[in-house]
């Protein structure tokens, strides 16, 4: 006898009906990746104000260019919604109500690794790199350093820099986003 398994891979329309139909526990954060339903690791307090200290320097430093998006979904493709730490989107009237951004609104996403890291680069970047997502910043608070990642294609992101100590992060993007890599970690 020959046993068949299978895996069925969720696409965001389902997995937005699974949502509204209450699968998930209230307050229960999860995300979609590549059509399978993740839970996110609680927010410890490093994570929380490494996210909260870079709203902030991102929404002085951008002010109306904009929009600084927290921890909101982001729909990728029809079977992924990541929520990354931060996405950074051109600016919209209407702040994106009538649909969740896509890769062709975003400028910059921040992901903040505590425990996440392996994560973040594992199954995050290559999705975001597939997406078209022009540069990511993965912020690794245990290294104090921030894995800047550009010009994707479909196998990755060609260009990797880690930055730390006083070197300057520029966004390609956004000229005027400038940030030392310390003031991340003040």
């Amino acid at each position: 006898m020959t046993t068949h398994t299978s895996k069925r891979r969720f696409t965001v329309s389902e997995y937005h009906c699974m949502g509204r139909a209450g699968v998930f526990d209230p307050g229960e954060r999860v995300e979609l990746i590549e059509g399978d339903v993740f839970g996110m690791t609680p927010s410890g307090s490093r994570h929380a104000a490494g996210v909260n200290r870079l709203t902030q320097l991102l929404t002085e430093r951008i002010g109306p260019d904009a929009i600084v998006s927290v921890q909101n979904p982001l729909q990728l493709d029809r079977h992924s919604e990541p929520q990354p730490d931060l996405a950074v989107l051109k600016p919209r009237a209407d702040f994106y109500a009538e649909a969740h951004p896509g890769p062709q609104d975003v400028l910059l996403v921040i992901e903040v690794a505590d425990t996440s890291l392996e994560h973040d680069q594992a199954r995050k970047l290559p999705l975001y790199a597939r997406a078209g997502v022009p540069e990511v910043w993965l912020v690794d608070l245990a290294a104090q350093r921030v894995l800047v990642h550009r010009n994707p294609d479909p196998s990755g992101y060609a260009q990797v820099d880690a930055l730390s100590g006083a070197a300057t992060l520029a966004a390609q993007t956004l000229p005027q986003l400038q940030l030392n890599v310390a003031e991340l970690f003040a």
